[in-house]
């Protein structure tokens, strides 16, 4: 997807090899038509499915997942990481090592909102080492729900979390796929 690449050249900030920041349109202000783009692109690239809920997890993947429900017409279910006192009891729960942050947290869902009629889709921001997407995996795996992909808006394809989840058969859809963030360079794979 040219218009996120350019936008990630443009505005992206490379803080190391492996981390980096997109907080100018993605992860702390947001670019709405960007995210219009991106709902857009993800309901191209899966057409060909039945989707009846777009989980993704807070709050990076919000956004795009939210403009991807209004495209095409789906739920969109956030995993919290944090505990809520309306959100008790009923829940599935996972946990999700954050490679960035360096930290684990247990994520979870109301089991009012997923279940084994759904059709799932999983979006988020970014897959790096992939631990995010397991846990919302395990998650639509207790509720029995059939997945049928995973859109991810941008992917460390220099990490081992796409190659590792695609072993696994998953379908997975990435708007842009960085190969390298060596020498503060923005390299994307073709």
């Amino acid at each position: 997807m040219n218009l996120l690449k350019e936008k990630i050249i443009s505005e992206g900030k490379v803080l190391s090899d492996t981390v980096l920041k997109v907080d100018s349109f993605l992860n702390h202000q947001i670019d709405p038509l960007l995210m219009k783009e991106i709902g857009e692109e993800f309901a191209n690239r899966f057409t060909d499915e039945v989707i009846t809920k777009i989980l993704t997890i807070e709050s990076s993947g919000i956004a795009p997942s939210t403009m991807l429900g209004l495209t095409i017409g789906a739920p969109v279910v956030f995993a919290r990481k944090r505990k809520s006192l309306t959100l008790s009891g009923n829940v599935y729960t996972s946990k999700v090592h954050s490679f960035t942050k360096n930290e684990t947290n247990e994520i979870s869902v109301s089991k009012d909102f997923i279940s084994s009629d759904d059709n799932v889709l999983i979006v988020d921001d970014f897959l790096a080492n992939g631990e995010a997407v397991k846990g919302l995996l395990d998650i639509a795996k207790q509720a029995g729900a059939t997945i049928v992909g995973v859109g991810i808006v941008i992917e460390k394809g220099f990490q081992q979390g796409g190659q590792l989840l695609r072993e696994q058969g998953l379908r997975i859809e990435s708007l842009a796929n960085i190969k390298s963030l060596a020498n503060g360079k923005i390299e994307f794979f073709d």
